[in-house]
């Protein structure tokens, strides 16, 4: 955010995040909607999504990831301690070394990249064409993770100096760029799949060049420079190394489910990521926006020495979450069927693609919750450069995960890997609050048992509102696709005023949202 402070302006700045990050998740979901109807849940399919995830996974970990969560405290340090000129010049050394270590690994990766497939999805070994398939597509998609490590320090310059708005509506232009690859490219190809890997590379290259205006003119325009001794940029090196670990435990968790999923029956991978999607959507809508927010405003309370302050951010920041990740995660489990149908019953999916994907979803859903608190909870390390307990409880957690996968994919098949995940993502959240908690980083403030009654209320009345109105859920295949468009409306018109309804009947107010 800009110099404001307090909840009012966190509050702002969180709803423009949201909003702009809303309409890329709605666009996220149309473009797997034209995505499930020309490719479905086959081979081709499969192949895509694991050479996209590769990519999108590491750029998780440069991009917004462990280097965004490692750059902004220090770059809000600079900025409270130093002169804008010394600010720009780790700015400019910071661009210089990022670039090197992107380029070198981009060249190394694409040269790698049949053998990266089988690292990533060993399953595919048995399948030579699926195999073959994947590695050519991990070659065009691979360059994606330079181009949008590079959007994501543009985004995070911006972001530190309150510019939420064009770094939030920057993914806008992925999914308008794989919409229209899959809507006019596809023909051009004789595997249609490869219009969808140029589509990732041309949006990659759109990402980067719409931040860049921007900087140029707020004079932040990063003008590479290596210089491998600078203490700041060591600095962010330092802190970025653990907080690879720390900060991407759910994204990792979600890749050791495609390694898995690679060795069950095809189309496993498909279901896991039309249900993944879907799950994507009140986490990037909120979480990440609530996370995206505090870390700024937290970075520079811990700086000026405010616990009482860094404390209370926190606090509004639980609440916010709560507010809106509880409902979302009942809504996703009571309408997992009906939402699949809606949004990919069409073209080239099947109605058991739908059943599949369906029972992922109510798995993921379990654990939709703790992934927001993930995001607001892990600034509360990284604006305190702690990048040490995070990493404990990363390795704790991914253990965890490991296990319950083997556990539970047996009897559960891809659900059982949907199901861990939820599971790690649950105790990862609870070794991280209790950590702030227990060193006195956190404290509650007044009012959490009535915010706790007022929330009960209206999901109650939500959840009674949803199991009334959705009837059986064998109808939806039925139903024609307008039919099932204007139910599903219904059904999300009637349960989103049921719950604002239930808030207000219990007494909540917009003066509840500020601290």
């Amino acid at each position: 955010m800009s110099e404001k402070s307090g909840s009012g302006g966190l509050l702002r700045s969180s709803a423009v995040v949201s909003l702009m990050t809303l309409l890329s998740r709605v666009l996220g979901m149309v473009r797997d909607v034209v995505v499930a109807a020309y490719f479905g849940s086959g081979a081709a399919a499969d192949a895509f999504f694991v050479a996209f995830k590769i990519p999108n996974f590491l750029r998780r970990l440069f991009a917004e990831g462990a280097f965004a969560q490692a750059f902004v405290p220090v770059l809000s340090e600079y900025r409270e301690k130093y002169s804008p000129a010394q600010v720009k010049q780790l700015i400019d050394r910071t661009a210089g070394m990022l670039g090197l270590v992107l380029t070198a690994l981009t060249a190394l990766c694409v040269v790698a990249s049949p053998y990266l497939i089988m690292l990533f999805a060993p399953g595919f070994r048995g399948e030579p064409s699926k195999l073959q398939l994947a590695g050519e597509l991990l070659a065009i998609t691979f360059p994606y993770l330079l181009l949008i490590s590079l959007t994501a320090f543009c985004g995070s310059i911006l972001n530190s100096f309150g510019r939420f708005a064009v770094p939030s509506f920057t993914p806008v232009l992925l999914n308008l760029s794989l919409i229209g690859a899959t809507l006019f490219l596809t023909p051009f190809f004789a595997e249609p799949v490869m219009a969808l890997a140029w589509g990732v590379f041309i949006a990659g290259v759109a990402q980067l060049l719409f931040q860049l205006p921007f900087l140029a003119r707020m004079q932040l325009l990063p003008v590479p420079r290596l210089v491998p001794g600078d203490p700041g940029v060591k600095r962010i090196m330092l802190l970025m190394l653990p907080a690879l670990f720390g900060v991407s435990v759910s994204q990792i968790n979600l890749l050791l489910d495609t390694v898995l999923a690679s060795f069950l029956a095809t189309g496993s991978v498909s279901w896991l990521y039309y249900a993944d999607r879907l799950t994507e959507l009140p986490l990037g809508a909120f979480g990440i926006a609530i996370g995206t927010v505090i870390l700024p405003s937290l970075s520079r309370q811990h700086a000026a020495q405010d616990p009482k302050a860094f404390s209370a951010t926190l606090d509004w920041a639980l609440r916010m979450v709560l507010l809106v990740g509880v409902p979302a995660a009942l809504a996703l489990a009571l309408l997992a069927e009906p939402l699949i149908a809606t949004l990919f019953l069409r073209g080239a999916m099947t109605s058991e693609a739908v059943v599949q994907s369906a029972a992922a979803l109510q798995a993921y859903a379990l654990g939709v919750l703790t992934f927001m608190l993930i995001k607001v909870l892990a600034p509360g390390y990284f604006a305190r450069q702690d990048m040490k307990t995070p990493v404990r409880i990363a390795v704790i957690s991914m253990l965890a995960n490991m296990l319950f996968n083997l556990l539970l994919i047996w009897p559960l098949q891809h659900v059982g890997l949907a199901l861990a995940t939820s599971l790690s993502a649950m105790l990862n959240t609870s070794l991280l609050f209790w950590g702030l908690y227990k060193a006195g980083i956190y404290r509650p403030q007044a009012g959490w048992l009535a915010f706790a009654m007022r929330l009960l209320v209206a999901c109650a009345l939500m959840c009674l509102v949803l199991w009334l109105l959705a009837g059986d859920a064998g109808q939806w295949f039925v139903w024609g696709e307008w039919r099932r468009i204007g139910e599903l409306s219904l059904l999300v018109a009637a349960g989103l005023l049921a719950y604002l309804l239930g808030l207000g009947l219990a007494g909540l107010r917009p003066r509840h949202l500020r601290h």
